[in-house]
């Protein structure tokens, strides 16, 4: 399910929000719309790999104590 979402979300802000077809006009996806959608991706895409975590916090403790 969640790979096809991305890809429904993906497919969606490649191709335009409106079209006419007599007219001729084409309206595409605000440039807000687009970025939006590229930082959900990537966001999705950051938190399935593991290996970035994040800020990642340690004791430090000096030797001899």
């Amino acid at each position: 399910m969640g790979d096809d979402l991305e890809d429904a979300i993906r497919t969606n802000a490649e191709g335009p929000a409106s079209a006419s077809d007599e007219t001729g006009g084409v309206q595409q996806h605000t440039l807000a719309d687009q970025i939006a959608a590229d930082r959900y991706l990537e966001g999705k895409a950051a938190f399935k790999n593991r290996r970035s975590l994040g800020i990642r916090t340690t004791k430090l403790v000096p030797h001899g104590m």
